[in-house]
Parts: C-alpha cells; structure tokens; sequence
C-alpha cells in the first residue's frame, strides 16, 4: 500500500509539472535562488549592469517585490557568469563580478527588511578575477565562503578562496587553494564550493596535459588549510576548448560528498575516490538537497529539468537554460530557470 501511494504521489507530481504553467518573474538573466530557516525565497538575477533580487514570503506563490540590490557597472552576465546568492541563518549575501576583474558583495540582514548593504570587494588585489566565474556559500554561524578564478600569479587562471564572518564585516586574505601544474585550470568553467560546519569543499575544472577534468579540493578547518586535489570519477576528457560547464556538489547528511558535473555531452554524478555515474545527456547540472533527496537540475536539448537520485524520478520543468531549484517545506521543488531573456519560477 506504500508503495501504490508513493507511485500514485509521483504520477500526481509529474502531471501537475507538466500542467502548471511557469510565471515569469522578471526580464533578467543568470538566477540564483535561496530558502532562508524562515521560509523566504529570495531570487538574484542580473539585468545589464544591474543587480536584482526578488523576495516571496508566501513558498514561491508570490514575490511581494523586487528590489535593485546595486549597480556594477561592465557586470559579466551570462553563461553562469551572473549574480551569486547565500544565505546564513540571519543573512544573505549575493556577490556579482565586473570585467576589469573585480568582486563585489552586498549583504542583507534578514531582520532589518529588505536594505542591502555594499560590503566592499571580495578579493583583495584589484583586477585579479577577470574570467568572471565565482561561486559562494553560507553555514549556521553567519560565516560565507567564495572561490573563484584569479589571475593574481603568472596572468592564468587558478583556484582562490576567501570568508567572511559577518561578526567582523571583512574578507580575509586571499589564498589560492589550487594552482595547476600546467600553469592554469580550466579558464572558462564556473568551480562551486559547499559548506558543512568546519568542512569546506571546492571543486573546479583542471587543465593537465590537455585533459579537463573535474577535481575536488577539501578543508576540515573552515578554509584555514586544504588538502590535495583529488580527480573525480574513473574517465578523462581530452579536450582543446571550452566546456562552459562547470557543476555543483553537496554534502550528504552522513558527511560524504556527491557532485554533478559534465564530461562531453553527458551529465554524471560522483563521490569522491568512487567511478563516476551517468545520469542523462545534457549541460548546466547543479545540485541540491531536497527531502534529504539529492536533486539533479540540468538542461538538455532547449528544456530544463530535475532527477531525484534516491527514486529516479525526473521531471521536465520547462524550455530555457541554467534552472534552479531547492526544496519547500509541503515537499514540493521551487524552479527558477531562465528563458528568452527572461527570469521564470514554477513550483513543482
């Protein structure tokens, strides 16, 4: 009888999925999207050189306003170089990148509406990020952690981190946590970082001796010090060109690691020291935790879509690109994709 309802509860999801049409949020590019321990969504998109975030209160039903967060002027927008969102227990924060290679930051506290505060640049050598790809994470205790690409050691590309405690308002120095042997990492894929208490693991693309492949990097100090770069999976990709994909990784409640990522035209998942597994064919995988189920949000073939890992169950969302999703609390996934130009949400 389990069973049949569980089957009847993901017929029913799949129909209302394909039923429901998406609402357009705004004309934006490049959304993130974030649940805060109270249940606001926020969404952070870009719109030229303009940063944007839409706030709902009622689980993605409505967004009741949406707020120009700050200008940056020559922002890079587009292929995953947009905007990026966090949020802490009582902050969030969103980071957007301009062209001469600079890292800027604005943080919210949730208590006090919806002001958000310049909070100076991310990196601390000016011009040192120009590629424009970056990611960030919040934990529990208001602490935020980026990586990004920096140029700041030979003029190539290399892995850099840095955190920020909100109790002391500033960035730390900067340390690059991975320089490739071969003088750069892959210049033109997105590397992602996740957060669990004083664990703090990175991944990125590498460039050794021609191959792209997805490496992790981890700390168990909150960022302090890192260990070695390790491969993910089993395979290799050998290849003179730009991927523009660069995945995502979460951590598991056990403690373990699982990432997603593209090689090719194909979409795998993987754990670390483990072979890597296919999933589907497509680009711009992310991943979340949804329902203590790991979510897998990609595109393929001009639509966006999701598969839950845990029942295989995989769900066409709509037509566009770069979609994603978190989890609500009456179990159902919040979508936010763009498409043509424009920002969409649907809930699922």
């Amino acid at each position: 009888m389990k069973r049949l309802i569980c089957c009847l509860f993901l017929i029913a999801a799949c129909i209302c999925a394909k039923a429901k049409d998406p609402t357009i949020l705004a004309k934006g590019q490049q959304p993130q999207v974030s649940v805060d321990e109270k249940g606001v969504i926020r969404v952070v998109f870009g719109r030229s050189d303009s940063v944007f975030c839409a706030t709902s209160t009622n689980g993605g039903e409505t967004f009741s306003r949406t707020d120009l967060v700050g200008i940056v002027p020559q922002m890079h927008l587009g292929m995953a170089r947009g905007p990026q969102l966090a949020s802490s227990t009582n902050y969030s924060m969103i980071t957007a990148m301009d062209k001469n290679g600079d890292i800027h930051c604005f943080t919210l506290q949730h208590s006090k509406g919806q002001v958000w505060k310049k909070q100076g640049l991310v990196n601390d050598l000016r011009a040192s990020a120009p590629e424009g790809l970056m990611n960030i994470a919040a934990d529990e205790a208001d602490d935020f952690y980026a990586v990004w690409l920096d140029t700041r050691i030979g003029k190539t590309n290399n892995v850099c981190f840095s955190s920020l405690s909100i109790k002391n308002g500033r960035w730390l120095k900067n340390k690059m946590v991975y320089q490739s042997p071969d003088g750069h990492v892959c210049e033109c894929c997105r590397p992602s970082i996740a957060v669990q208490g004083n664990n703090v693991a990175i991944m990125y693309r590498n460039w050794l001796m021609g191959a792209r492949d997805m490496y992790l990097i981890s700390s168990a100090d909150k960022g302090k010090t890192f260990g070695t770069g390790q491969k993910l999976g089993k395979g290799t990709w050998k290849l003179n060109a730009c991927p523009m994909d660069g995945g995502g990784l979460v951590f598991n409640a056990d403690h373990s690691i699982t990432t997603t990522w593209k090689r090719q035209a194909t979409v795998y998942t993987a754990k670390p020291g483990y072979a890597e597994e296919i999933l589907a064919d497509g680009r711009d995988c992310s991943l979340n935790l949804i329902d203590n189920g790991l979510v897998v949000s990609l595109s393929a073939n001009g639509t966006v879509k999701f598969k839950n890992l845990n029942n295989h169950q995989e769900v066409t969302v709509g037509n566009g690109s770069y979609l994603k999703t978190i989890g609500l609390a009456n179990h159902q996934v919040f979508c936010v994709w763009e498409q043509d130009g424009m920002i969409k949400t649907k809930k699922v």
